[in-house]
């Protein structure tokens, strides 16, 4: 027995506008990351599992906790039948606003601007970027990306308007068609697994004042409980690296009556881990089961790079 857990988070699973892949290879490779989890580690609840590691209780060795972010409709449609073939348990970090279609997906509308556009290039708060090619749209995409985190709500939406207009992408974006509403978090939830809060209008926490802060995840949580008729007592930050929370926020989930909130700061979990600042490794399904992200010290990653040797 051991007391110490791993953490895991996924996103989506097939090929989204903000995260391309080759088509089919998202739900191959998650399908081969659990098989693989459920064959040489032990996966557990991830509420149970922190408060044992709050008590000082020991955990089977090699636990791991799965969690899934968003609420991509994907998730409910292709990982929950893998799921539930494997007999896994699961956390889903649900977004109230997105299950209502009040909060736009902006890091999506934003995939879709960039992939979509008319223009060649555009110039954007002073700087040029490139749109000829799949390659430079990538690059200026990201970089936009990481730009508009640390904005705060309103003002990335008005930013994600003006790019909107500049680039002049073609069609129509369904904005709310890959994520889930209230009827599929209620299927999450009759299903067995544990539906958490990842804040109420997807916000990069750290960027908006304390008083929008205390709103935000008590709201979150209040809504969650209400609509599924369950207890929700874990959170996950949006976009979780260490800019992205703060004291505030932190005394925010705290009075908001959180237990616990899980990052996206990877490493160990033991008794001593801050329960507001749960370690947690994002995964890319498409990469299978040799390109799990995990400690590369661990028992399991041991299998992983005898598995990935055996396969070059």
């Amino acid at each position: 027995m051991r007391r110490r857990l791993l953490v895991l988070a996924w996103h989506n699973v097939d090929p989204t506008w903000c995260f391309p892949a080759r088509p089919g290879a998202g739900r191959r490779g998650l399908e081969r990351q659990l098989a693989f989890l459920r064959r040489c580690c032990n996966v557990v609840p991830l509420g149970g599992a922190l408060h044992a590691l709050d008590r000082g209780d020991a955990l089977p060795p090699r636990a791991v906790a799965l969690t899934f972010d968003d609420g991509y409709r994907d998730q409910l449609d292709l990982a929950v039948p893998m799921l539930e073939r494997l007999g896994l348990p699961a956390t889903f970090f649900l977004v109230p606003g997105l299950l209502d279609g009040t909060t736009r997906p902006w890091w999506e509308a934003l995939g879709w601007i960039f992939a979509r556009t008319t223009r060649d290039s555009v110039v954007w708060e002073g700087r040029t970027m490139g749109l000829r090619d799949d390659a430079e749209r990538r690059s200026s995409l990201v970089a936009v990306l990481e730009e508009l985190k640390r904005r705060d709500q309103l003002g990335r939406d008005v930013a994600v308007d003006e790019l909107a207009h500049r680039c002049a992408p073609e069609g129509k974006l369904e904005e709310q068609a890959a994520f889930l509403d209230w009827d599929g978090a209620r299927q999450l939830a009759r299903r067995g697994f544990t539906v958490a809060s990842h804040s109420l209008n997807h916000a990069v926490l750290a960027q908006e004042s304390w008083q929008t802060q205390e709103h935000d995840l008590a709201q979150s949580r209040r809504q969650l409980e209400w609509e599924l008729d369950l207890p929700v007592d874990l959170l996950a930050y949006p976009n979780g690296k260490r800019s992205d929370y703060s004291r505030a926020t932190i005394d925010a989930a705290r009075r908001a009556g959180y237990s616990h909130a899980v990052t996206t700061l990877e490493g160990w979990n033991r008794a001593t881990t801050p329960p507001y600042e749960v370690h947690r490794f994002v995964q890319q399904p498409e990469r299978g089961a040799p390109g799990l992200a995990i400690v590369p010290l661990s028992p399991a990653w041991t299998r992983v790079r005898a598995y990935r040797d055996r396969r070059r």
